[in-house]
């Protein structure tokens, strides 16, 4: 993974980022991860590109094209957990796994609404990534404020196209 730029950002904006590229480096079997808010927008994701360039340059396996198509997953299983945790009257949902043939999809409660999301390969340990995601969940939970997700936000909508993350 590429380092992201975080020229200009607050302490705690770069702190996250941070925190991202560790979850992606240090835990096997990791291919993507998206930080999406309760309104469904990408905040934070370990995609280096959005541009039509890199959806072309994509493989054939995983979110077909980029972060963004991981974070529309993620918004939408956050959405559906949450509805049938309300139906089923059992409090709220704290973490969502999804086991297929040839990967896995994880989505974990942070704050407020937003939700964590990590699409691992066959060969992760959802043992692992479920732990390495809380640790992430606890360290970025406290200080992704409605104002830190303002500014993530618009770094992404400011990034120039084709430069990374």
């Amino acid at each position: 993974m590429t380092a992201p730029t975080t020229y200009g950002l607050s302490s705690e904006a770069r702190n996250l980022h941070w925190l991202l590229t560790n979850l992606v480096e240090e835990v096997p079997g990791i291919q993507s991860v998206a930080v999406v808010s309760s309104d469904g927008l990408l905040l934070l994701s370990s995609d280096p590109g959005h541009t039509e360039l890199s959806r072309q340059a994509r493989p054939a396996k995983g979110p077909r094209g980029s972060s963004a198509d991981l974070a529309t997953i993620v918004s939408g299983i956050g959405s559906l957990t949450v509805g049938a945790a309300k139906l089923l009257d059992h409090g709220g949902v704290r973490h969502t796994m999804v086991a297929m043939e040839e990967g896995s999809l994880f989505v974990m409660s942070i704050s407020d609404g937003s939700l964590l999301g990590v699409h691992g390969s066959a060969e992760c340990d959802m043992s692992v990534v479920a732990y390495h995601m809380a640790l992430f969940v606890g360290r970025a939970g406290h200080v992704l404020t409605p104002e830190l997700r303002s500014e993530l936000r618009q770094s992404l909508e400011t990034r120039p196209a084709g430069s990374e993350r």
